[in-house]
């Protein structure tokens, strides 16, 4: 049975930093898509980074654009653990962060869709104060 998960969400002002862990048991991170995920009350969730890990454990990233620059999404096989690492927080980076697991594999590129993913973590809370 595949689980999933996260710690280190905190309250932080804005222009810190966190980094979040993804504890991922029972399925390796060989070929599939591992992805961050962000929801706030009354919004759709959504896709913050993503990697497709392959069976060579090479990794290849995809980010929003409201993230690219600022956060980074990694990968250590050896702990079977998924990081985001989170620079110049933001108040609208404010939400619960979800880590997510897809087996299925439809290329090269990880997927942004929720929807794609089976395997969910159940959420750590980031605050960002102004």
């Amino acid at each position: 049975q595949v689980q999933l998960v996260e710690s280190g969400g905190d309250s932080v002002q804005a222009g810190g930093s966190l980094r979040l862990s993804c504890a991922v048991s029972g399925a390796s991170f060989r070929r599939s898509y591992v992805g961050w995920f962000r929801q706030v009350p009354g919004k759709e969730r959504e896709a913050v980074a993503c990697l497709y890990v392959s069976t060579d454990l090479a990794s290849r990233a995809v980010y929003a654009d409201t993230v690219q620059g600022r956060f980074t999404i990694s990968q250590d096989s050896s702990k079977n653990t998924v990081y985001l690492e989170m620079n110049n927080l933001k108040p609208e980076d404010t939400a619960v962060y979800y880590c997510a697991q897809s087996r299925l594999i439809y290329g090269s590129e990880c997927r942004t869709d929720p929807s794609d993913y089976a395997y969910w973590g159940q959420g750590t809370q980031v605050t960002v104060s102004s």
